[in-house]
């Protein structure tokens, strides 16, 4: 069903035909099944590794996990690696968008990820990534006060010529995956399941938290926050695009300025160094 919009360019609401208990159970399903193979799988591993990380005799604060950790020693193989894993990633999202697709509509225009508004989307992402991301850095920084916080190592310190290109595609990559599914997916979806939209926008959030739970209690509470907030823009814009520029732009900033922000507060952003292996005594003659 596509959605009409009021002169304001606000998305009215419609009402959803009933479903059938066969087209309830389908559509249950099929949320199920790209949870399990998209952004819920992500989010069991992630809730495992910090149990892991939790477990570990290593106070959580002393511990540190990798971004965009390189793919391969070889530089040109680690470049196909990386290409082949944005591409796979996109693969998935472009999945979801034909899942969205309806006879005589379309899925893009639909939810919003096309460039029709890309002036207002464009001001609105800027404002919203400036929005989430000074409290996120702050909440990063007091997460590591407090121990609670896995250090994150953003991208490598070593950065050869092409490695920002891939780190704004990897960025792009978060963006669209994470918005596409956790927003534009399950809003669509859960809608016609009956449920709310507060309860789609607390469910989505907290499955956006635990989705970076590897980075330990301090990320599961900002991302979760920062999922609240999306939903609601979604919920009140009607639009994706604006959600995926601000995800971009904050991941952009993220992978690209590490280096810098490592730099500038070494006690905040610097990777943990590890112990050097003692020396092994080499026997006398």
């Amino acid at each position: 069903m596509t959605p009409r919009t009021r002169p304001s360019g606000r998305r009215e609401s419609t009402t959803l035909s009933p479903l059938d208990p066969y087209q309830r159970g389908r559509l249950t399903w099929e949320v199920w099944i790209v949870l399990a193979v998209t952004v819920g799988q992500s989010a069991v591993y992630s809730v495992l590794s910090l149990v892991r990380k939790l477990l570990a005799p290593v106070p959580l604060g002393q511990q540190q996990t990798q971004v965009n950790p390189p793919r391969d020693a070889q530089a040109v193989w680690d470049v196909v690696y990386q290409l082949l894993g944005v591409f796979f990633a996109l693969a998935l999202v472009a999945l979801v968008i034909y899942l969205l697709w309806e006879p005589g509509g379309n899925a893009l225009r639909r939810i919003g990820l096309d460039f029709t508004r890309f002036g207002g989307d464009l001001g609105r992402g800027i404002l919203l990534a400036t929005a989430i991301g000074l409290p996120g850095l702050a909440l990063y920084a007091a997460g590591r006060a407090l121990g609670i916080t896995v250090a994150v190592v953003a991208s490598p310190l070593d950065a050869a010529w092409w490695t920002v290109p891939l780190l704004i595609l990897s960025a792009l990559r978060a963006g669209l995956t994470e918005e596409v599914i956790f927003i534009a997916y399950l809003f669509d979806r859960l809608r016609r399941l009956g449920w709310n939209d507060w309860s789609i926008i607390l469910t989505a959030a907290a499955l956006r938290g635990a989705y970076h739970a590897y980075q330990g209690p301090g990320a599961i509470v900002g991302n979760a926050v920062m999922g609240v907030v999306f939903g609601w823009c979604y919920r009140r814009w009607g639009r994706i695009m604006p959600l995926v520029i601000a995800h971009t732009l904050l991941d952009v900033v993220a992978f690209v300025g590490y280096p810098v922000a490592v730099a500038l507060w070494p006690g905040v952003f610097a990777p943990i160094p590890t112990p050097s292996p003692s020396p092994t005594p080499t026997p006398s003659a």
